[in-house]
Formats: structure tokens, C-alpha cells, sequence
């Protein structure tokens, strides 16, 4: 009889979860990698979120990737949260020590930029200007990823100008909010646009935006993957504007998931790709 070899489980865990496409990603993974593991849906109500995180070292398992509405409360869960993560305020991975310990850690930031860089291998921060819409556990990791890669000015606008202005005390002198009126004629001279609300998410009304300020040499960033062309993406590239779509930072973001609790660096490839596409 051949020795059995030790099974590995993960998974997503968010409420709704069950229209996210991190089990093909991870799975597929797992079997390019030949590994005995698995990876699945954790649909949890938001009242469950801590039963739900401190049973994860109980049922024995590898740690699982957050989504909302779960990410600022699971941060507060943790044993131990990565330096960026403690910066962002909110984690997207959590990885079960040896120990049974909890560790946060927030993956977006990484996912976000290279995300961008996959649809314009020279882009740099450093480029201009960044209009960042929202100011949620997104687009915290956004300006985080932004401040480290040398941008000179982000310009955050939310609906409500409170959190904007919390958000810009990640360092106020790149940092600036500003009113949601403000938001259309805070495009001019803007290099980077990026959408981090969930307007233009399938279900959820367009997102009010006028392009006309905006350069047509901008990169324009839509967070949202479902549907993969948003009203903003749609119009942006009609205009010429170089755009991304949310699949890039979802299909980045979850290669250092992988490999923290697999032992495996896995590739973002064209066969991934086209395995995920083919489930819009």
C-alpha cells in the first residue's frame, strides 16, 4: 500500500462568495503542481466571521484567502498581521502556522501593480498623478501599493469625505482627498485611474464619471472583475485610454497566497487565463 501523502485544504471565505473564481485558480494550480490538497467556498455570515476564522486551526487547515465583507474583521482575529497589512488596516490571506497560529497577511497590493504592469510593462507610479475612487479595504491596499511605488500625488475621492480623509493619513503629503463633486475635474493631468468602489459591479449602478478631463495617454484601472468590461473600462477604451480589469490583481494577487500555504510559486499563464475567462 503506498503512503498516503498529507492532504492540504483552503478556500475563500466571504458572504456572497460563491460567484468568486479563486477555486479555479487555486485548483488549477494544484493540479499543475501534482499536490494533494484542495481548495473550495466558505460562504460565512458576517455574525459567524470569528467562529468561522478561529476554526480554521482546529479543522487542521493550510489558511484561506478573505473577502468581503470579512476583511477588516478578520484582521482583528489574528495572531500576528504582516507590516503591510498593519498598513492597509485589513487582510486578503490567512495562513495557519505550524503552531496552529494565525497570520494575516494582504496580498491586493502586490496583485494591483502587477495587474497594471501586465498592460503596460513600463508603467511606472512615478508617471504622474493618481485619482483613486473609494476608500474601503481596497483601496487602502491601492494607495499603499501607489505610495511604495513612488507616485508623487494620489488624489482620493470617496461619497463620504470622512474616510477619504482617514485614508490620507497613510501619508498626507502624497495623499490628497477630495470631494465626491470633485471627482470629474480631478482627472486633468492624471496619469492613473483607478475605481476601487463597487459601481459598475454586476447588479450595482454605473459608475458616474465623466472621462472628458482625463488624458488619453491614462492608465485606467477598474478593480471589479464580474463583468470583466465595466461601463468605465468600456468608455475608457473607446477613448484610447490603455485600461485593466480586475482579473489581473485577482489572478496576482493569488500567487503568494499559493505558495504561503502550498510550498509551490505558481505562474499566472495564458492556459489560467483562458480556464477563468471561460466561466463569464
Amino acid at each position: 500500500m503506498s503512503e498516503n501523502k498529507p492532504f492540504k485544504l483552503a478556500g475563500v471565505m466571504g458572504m456572497p462568495v460563491l460567484q468568486s473564481r479563486s477555486p479555479i485558480i487555486h485548483n488549477h494550480w494544484i493540479r499543475e503542481h501534482g499536490l494533494s490538497a484542495a481548495y473550495g467556498h466558505f460562504p460565512v455570515q458576517i455574525d459567524r466571521i470569528e467562529d468561522a476564522v478561529r476554526g480554521l486551526s482546529a479543522l487542521g487547515l493550510a489558511g484561506c484567502n478573505i473577502t468581503q465583507p470579512h476583511k477588516l474583521a478578520a484582521f482583528g482575529l489574528m495572531d500576528q498581521v504582516s507590516p503591510l497589512a498593519q498598513r492597509i488596516g485589513a487582510i486578503n490571506c490567512i495562513v495557519v502556522q505550524a503552531n496552529g497560529a494565525l497570520h494575516g497577511f494582504n496580498f491586493d497590493a502586490e496583485g494591483f501593480i502587477q495587474s497594471l504592469r501586465d498592460e503596460r510593462p513600463a508603467w511606472r507610479a512615478s508617471d504622474g498623478p493618481a485619482v483613486v475612487l473609494g476608500a474601503g479595504g481596497a483601496a487602502r491596499a491601492v494607495v499603499c501599493a501607489l505610495i511604495d511605488e513612488g507616485a508623487p500625488e494620489i488624489r482620493l475621492i470617496n461619497r463620504t469625505r470622512d474616510k477619504a480623509d482617514q485614508l490620507a493619513q497613510l501619508d498626507p503629503r502624497i495623499v490628497h482627498a477630495l470631494e465626491w463633486s470633485q471627482r470629474h475635474a480631478a482627472l486633468e493631468g492624471a496619469a492613473l485611474l483607478v475605481n476601487s468602489t463597487n459601481q459598475g459591479m454586476y447588479g450595482q449602478p454605473a459608475l458616474e464619471l465623466s472621462l472628458d478631463a482625463l488624458p488619453s495617454t491614462a492608465l485606467v484601472s477598474d478593480l471589479i472583475y464580474v463583468p470583466l468590461e465595466t461601463p468605465l473600462i468600456a468608455a475608457a477604451r473607446s477613448r484610447g485610454n490603455t485600461t485593466a480589469n480586475g482579473l489581473g490583481m485577482l489572478l496576482h494577487q493569488a500567487v503568494p497566497a499559493f505558495e504561503s500555504w502550498f510550498g509551490v510559486r505558481p505562474r499566472v499563464t495564458a492556459a489560467l487565463r483562458e480556464r477563468v475567462l471561460a466561466t463569464f
